[in-house]
């Protein structure tokens, strides 16, 4: 690989990591788009993404740390079960293609990213946080190690939709992401290997390069301006997938 398309997709890590640290998400769905969209195998994309992803969330969850946006009981209740759930999920992609369940991971995000909008404008969807963050972090550790991509959308959407603080909850989900990630990227590489170091280099260093900025700004950024950010995000790419698996 050439100079140009190193920097290429360092400037694709870059981006999707500046989403995901001010966001809570969209790193892997990002990159893993445009590794499909290359023409890799779901499981070798996946691989790619979670092996760069082991660097920025790394350096992702230590900035929100610093930064004081992580609840640590949060943080723990969610990456255990998540880890748990990501390397079932990796084992089962590694054997059956992981493209037969993303229509229905698609749906739900969209329904998420209405409530979430709806939230932003005041409008309070349920009296209730979430009070078994475990068995939310188990699906999202299973699907995101599924589809590439999906731990930020279900686990912070969910969190957030249902009342948790925006600030808390993005900074808690990057930090046990790290975890996870970690479990994913080691199942797939013990399966499927991996074979695109150039690729990996790109997006983890553009990654690692955004992710202190997008911690701090995840802190400084009023809440409403970051859920409609969220709500708008989900939304959008969840309408994108459903159409192009339709039309």
């Amino acid at each position: 690989m050439d100079w140009t398309s190193f920097f290429g997709f360092a400037l694709v890590g870059l981006l999707a990591q500046m989403v995901d640290g001010a966001l809570g998400m969209a790193y892997g769905l990002v990159s893993n788009s445009i590794l499909l969209a290359l023409g890799l195998p779901p499981a070798v994309a996946s691989a790619t993404v979670h092996t760069a992803e082991v660097f920025t969330t790394g350096v992702s969850g230590a900035s929100h740390a610093w930064f004081g946006n992580v609840r640590w009981k949060l943080f723990w209740q969610l990456a255990l079960p998540g880890a748990i759930g990501g390397i079932l999920g990796a084992t089962f992609l590694a054997n059956v293609p992981g493209e037969l369940i993303r229509p229905f991971v698609n749906a739900y995000l969209l329904v998420l990213g209405a409530m979430v909008l709806l939230r932003a404008f005041g409008k309070r969807l349920s009296r209730h946080q979430v009070h078994h963050a475990g068995v939310l972090g188990f699906f999202a550790g299973l699907l995101d190690a599924i589809g590439g991509g999906g731990w930020g959308p279900l686990a912070t959407s969910t969190l957030i939709a249902r009342g948790g603080a925006v600030r808390g909850t993005i900074g808690s989900v990057n930090a046990a992401e790290f975890v996870v990630t970690v479990c994913v990227s080691a199942t797939l590489v013990m399966h499927v290997g991996i074979g695109h170091w150039p690729i990996v280099l790109g997006l983890l260093t553009g990654g690692i390069v955004a992710a202190p900025f997008a911690a701090w700004l995840v802190r400084h950024l009023p809440e409403r301006i970051v859920m409609v950010a969220v709500g708008s995000l989900i939304v959008g790419i969840s309408l994108w997938q459903l159409l192009q698996r339709w039309l």
